[in-house]
């Protein structure tokens, strides 16, 4: 059956007041109404449902930003309202959200051994991204102009992302972070998004599926859950960039059931009910990753979200726990630990964490206002640990405002602008 794309104008979110519910809410159904459309809030099965099936119809904006954030964020900005003025004033300080950024496009980018130089492709996508922003936001031509001029010069120009291992790492983080910008500029003049989404198909794609069907000819679990999860994050991206339903689907149902770190099971593998935490996968490693993870998985229930799918709550709000566990010990507090092992390299020799790491414990990522806004606002859930990092951060800026390397760039960041209600 073909699928057509529907270009919503005025979404409406349904705001369940149900502290600690365990059934996950599906946003798919959606009513013709008159004057626009109504999310039916239908009640539906928690983990071990059957096969995900995309949205019969793709939204569009609609991946990290949908109508109703963009539409928020422009009218408050206008008005100047906090906390949103403060997120737009990081916003517009920021270098890479300058109009007269120029692109400079490479057809070979390494991430990973000799000749590295995936700094540039990161650079140039937070600018457009961060361009195609303050377009949305406060309709300036120029940054409009500068956003597809950034697009337009690597869809002409990219054929190749390689390295070591880490080429699978490149292509998922700036795999969905591309899209993204792409996203926001669909339908703009001059923006070839047909040229676009074959680059995205041809030289993104690829990878994300061969890492994550085959892990790099490594042991499943391996690899930490960050990997999996940029990669999850580009496929639902693309598929949503694309209207490719059977990208999308194979996205949504790794996060149900894949067998990597990724899914929802194992980055979340130990559950504390009666605190209301759960252990992130790579606590044991560092907290730097473990917020990263905050904000993949973010990230990827964000942009599911916007196409009808609640994965915030999925598998009675497994992922909600678990950013309560991270925000928690980040905050100075302490949080039950449970040995965590694992199989690694081709052999899967195991090892274990036998506690919980403070390496680079506390450290400021732009991750925390997309949840807290979630979970506080649209669902109405205590969630004190969450909304005390939020709080800590903000406002939060974007790439090129936490360092350099690419630590800094590992999100799109801007979530109080963005999100805030």
């Amino acid at each position: 059956m073909s699928r057509t794309v529907l270009s919503r104008t005025a979404p409406s979110r349904t705001n369940p007041h149900e502290q600690g519910r365990s059934r996950e809410l599906s946003r798919r159904g959606l009513l013709k109404a008159a004057g626009g459309l109504t999310a039916a809030l239908a009640v539906g099965a928690s983990a071990g449902t059957a096969a995900q099936a995309a949205p019969a119809t793709f939204t569009h904006p609609g991946m990290l930003h949908a109508y109703g954030e963009l539409n928020r964020a422009k009218v408050r900005v206008a008005a100047g309202d906090d906390p949103w003025i403060s997120g737009w004033n990081r916003l517009t300080a920021n270098g890479h959200s300058a109009s007269t950024w120029n692109p400079n496009p490479r057809a070979t980018i390494i991430r990973g051994g000799t000749g590295e130089n995936y700094g540039i492709l990161y650079n140039d996508i937070h600018a457009a991204y961060q361009n195609a922003l303050r377009w949305k936001i406060a309709g300036t031509t120029a940054n409009g102009d500068a956003a597809v001029r950034i697009l337009n010069a690597w869809s002409a120009t990219l054929t190749t992302v390689t390295g070591n291992a880490d080429r699978f790492l490149a292509a998922g983080i700036y795999g969905y972070q591309f899209a993204n910008a792409a996203e926001l500029m669909r339908g703009y003049s001059g923006f070839d998004l047909a040229r676009f989404k074959t680059m995205m198909l041809n030289v993104f794609y690829p990878l994300n599926n061969q890492f994550l069907n085959g892990h790099n000819d490594a042991c499943i679990t391996n690899y930490w859950a960050n990997w999996d999860l940029c990669n999850m994050n580009s496929i639902l991206a693309i598929g949503i960039l694309c209207d490719d339903a059977g990208k999308y689907d194979q996205a949504v149902n790794y996060f149900k059931t894949g067998a990597g770190n990724g899914s929802i099971t194992h980055a979340v593998p130990f559950l504390y009910d009666s605190q209301g935490l759960a252990q992130w996968q790579e606590s044991g490693r560092d907290q730097g990753h473990t917020m990263m993870g905050m904000g993949q998985m973010g990230a990827f229930c964000e942009m599911a979200w916007s196409q009808g799918d609640d994965l915030y709550g999925y598998d009675s709000n497994r992922f909600m726990k678990a950013a309560q566990y991270v925000a928690k010990y980040n905050l100075g507090q302490d949080v039950p630990f449970t040995t965590y092992t694992w199989g690694t390299g081709q052999s899967c020799a195991q090892q274990s964490h036998t506690a919980i790491s403070s390496g680079s414990r506390g450290q400021v990522r732009p991750v925390w206002d997309l949840l807290h806004y979630h979970y506080a606002r649209r669902r109405g859930l205590s969630v004190p640990y969450i909304t005390a990092m939020a709080e800590s951060v903000r406002p939060e800026g974007g790439g090129g405002d936490y360092g350099t390397t690419s630590g800094g760039f590992d999100q799109l960041g801007f979530g109080t602008v963005m999100y805030a209600k």
